[in-house]
């Protein structure tokens, strides 16, 4: 009997082939990265040998993999043809082969360019353009069985933040820190810890900060940021805490970095534009005159990737859609002295906004 996951990716198949029909693209063409694994659930080690899956618009896939990784593609699938390449075959001429007489190609965006080159060089009438014209709109607009993948993660990390406020921080260093959300994570059912950014008093004015050796002391407001891979769908939090009681500086501008937060999640509704939910988050803030130290667009998808499309920022005029989700994570940056975020993933649905994150959104008093 046919899984359920075969008749999705099937489905997924057949979505992308309609956006190549609006796009006029001939093959869609993809290597490494998320878009594999989200049509045919393989996914190509990132290797110097070929990966390669051929999908014409009209036709049959095809799977290009080195001999040697044949054993680790499902077998049973039924939505490709596999094709193996022996190390003294040039796969480059052989996937060239299957498209030459492609007009119009799309590239997997993750595609090593020494392969784009080469097939560019072995296909010099073809015109190459992003995967993600045809690959994004379709992966935009998540299924209620991803909502749910996204949702299990999203609660795994509420888990984490809210059992952090009971974990000591002073005397711990950012790094140390950062290995225990990270371990907690897999504890919770990750599969992979993607990122666990722990950045204290001044080092949080730097959004990315690289946790470190300085080592948290009395008084200190501490990021924490951290998501992983949980079934093949991503989750991504922040939240803050303070060792000892919060002065009013900081209190007040979180009191604003909330109300932020609110107005974006809020202004998340199918029909209106990505860009308002940016335009609503940092309208809050510059009216509280914190709009300088706002120095990042307010969200991003999520869903395979911890970043995809789309993107909640000043110019992404494209409408919401119901099925989109995205993090909502207003920041103020104050260099030289502190750093505060709040980060939740939103699903837009008919019936508004949905917080996929629940775990306390104040500033959480720590030891």
């Amino acid at each position: 009997m046919t899984s359920q996951l075969s008749i999705a990716r099937t489905a997924r198949i057949a979505r992308v082939r309609a956006q190549m029909e609006l796009e006029n693209i001939d093959v869609l063409a993809l290597s490494v990265g998320p878009d594999l694994p989200y049509l045919i659930g393989y996914e190509a080690m990132p290797l110097e040998r070929l990966t390669m899956l051929v999908l014409p618009r009209v036709g049959d896939a095809r799977l290009v993999v080195p001999y040697l990784e044949a054993p680790r593609v499902d077998r049973s699938a039924a939505e490709f043809e596999l094709v193996t390449w022996q190390e003294t075959q040039d796969p480059v001429a052989l996937v060239a082969a299957m498209m030459s007489s492609a007009g119009r190609v799309a590239i997997g965006d993750h595609t090593w360019a020494r392969f784009v080159l080469a097939l560019q060089g072995q296909l010099p009438n073809a015109e190459f353009v992003p995967a993600n014209r045809v690959t994004a709109p379709v992966r935009m607009v998540k299924s209620a069985d991803e909502v749910e993948c996204l949702q299990a993660a999203a609660s795994a990390v509420d888990a984490i933040a809210a059992e952090m406020r009971e974990r000591p921080f002073a005397g711990r260093s950012e790094a140390q820190i950062s290995r225990e959300l990270r371990e907690r994570m897999l504890q919770h059912g990750h599969q992979q810890a993607n990122f666990a950014i722990v950045a204290t008093a001044a080092n949080a004015a730097s959004p990315h900060h690289e946790p470190g050796s300085r080592v948290v002391a009395d008084g200190d407001l501490v990021l924490c940021d951290f998501g992983g891979t949980m079934n093949g769908y991503c989750s991504d939090i922040t939240r803050m805490f303070h060792v000892g009681s919060i002065p009013n500086q900081i209190s007040d501008a979180y009191a604003v970095l909330h109300q932020s937060q609110d107005a974006g999640v809020l202004a998340g509704v199918v029909g209106a534009s990505c860009e308002s939910v940016d335009q609503q988050a940092r309208a809050v803030i510059e009216a509280a005159g914190f709009g300088e130290y706002f120095v990042h667009r307010t969200g991003h998808g999520i869903g395979t990737e911890a970043h995809e499309d789309p993107y909640m920022v000043s110019g992404n005029t494209a409408p919401i859609v119901a099925g989109y989700a995205f993090s909502v994570e207003p920041g103020i940056y104050v260099g030289g002295e502190f750093g505060m975020r709040l980060e939740d993933i939103v699903v837009a649905t008919a019936d508004g906004p949905l917080r996929l994150n629940n775990a306390p959104r104040d500033i959480a008093i720590v030891g």
